[in-house]
């Protein structure tokens, strides 16, 4: 067996890793970390995210907190419904009148 496959392989959460390590992990991923992160299914039908980071001794899956968007949300619902935004018709109109938005 060659040894490079003899790396310890962990599971751990991005808060458990060094300073250091989290630095290394999002120079790794300059642009965020979701064209890489993949789904983990636990047998408890639970699941957790994670990307993966090397060093030369450690093959790391790093957890990482995902806030999925459920559509559950209802504390927002509504919120813009009474906000009228002043001067808005008037620029509406403005605009329709005149034909042209060339102001903008």
């Amino acid at each position: 067996m060659a040894t490079e496959n003899k790396k310890k392989r962990l599971v751990t959460s991005f808060h458990n890793l060094t300073p250091e390590q989290q630095a290394a992990v999002k120079a790794l991923y300059p642009l965020g970390f979701t064209d890489v992160m993949m789904r983990i299914d636990k047998p408890d039908g639970s699941f957790f995210y994670v990307v993966p980071y090397e060093t030369e001794d450690t093959y790391y899956l790093v957890k990482i907190d995902v806030k999925i968007d459920d559509g559950q949300d209802d504390d927002n619902d509504g919120y813009y419904d009474d906000d009228d935004i002043k001067g808005a018709d008037e620029l509406a109109d403005s605009v329709s009148e005149d034909g042209s938005d060339d102001d903008f």
